[in-house]
């Protein structure tokens, strides 16, 4: 269940307002192994504890794409459009990846509209994700994500 529940004309009036941080989650070996199936990303840093160990990181880091593919289970448990007819996920503006996420830490995201827009059937919000890694100083990802509700 989402922290906010909102209606389309609730959302239109968010640009530029904080919509919520979501709840602490945990990045597990096992999350980073199936992710690095998935893409034919077996890098070292990702999939080998041993070898990490011995690396830059100190341990097993999880992908900076698996970060990103965390944002839209965090932010449904921040935000709800209520009365939209379907979400979609329309894409990016801006990703980086300023720190590493060490796998058996905690993420969450915290969510700022950045702007909302009318679009053909519905609105297109532009969305600001900030991933904190528990007792990190720097995120571990700044994206710019645009959902589109329909109507």
């Amino acid at each position: 269940m989402a922290e906010r529940t909102l209606t389309l004309a609730e959302l239109r009036e968010q640009a530029g307002k904080h919509i919520g941080t979501s709840p602490w989650r945990e990045v597990t070996q096992e999350q980073v192994n199936l992710f690095a199936d998935a893409t034919g990303d077996h890098q070292w840093i990702h999939v080998d504890p041993e070898r990490a160990a011995a690396g830059p990181y100190g341990r097993t880091i999880a992908h900076g794409y698996l970060t990103l593919a965390l944002g839209p289970a965090l932010l449904w448990e921040v935000l709800e459009v209520s009365d939209a007819s379907v979400t979609v996920n329309y894409g990016l503006n801006r990703v980086r990846f300023p720190a590493p996420l060490p796998v058996g830490s905690r993420v969450r995201a915290d969510i700022t509209c950045a702007a909302v827009e009318e679009v053909a059937g519905g609105l297109q919000a532009t969305l600001a994700l900030t991933f904190e890694c528990e007792g990190g100083s720097k995120p571990v990802c700044v994206a710019e994500v645009l959902f589109r509700y329909g109507a």
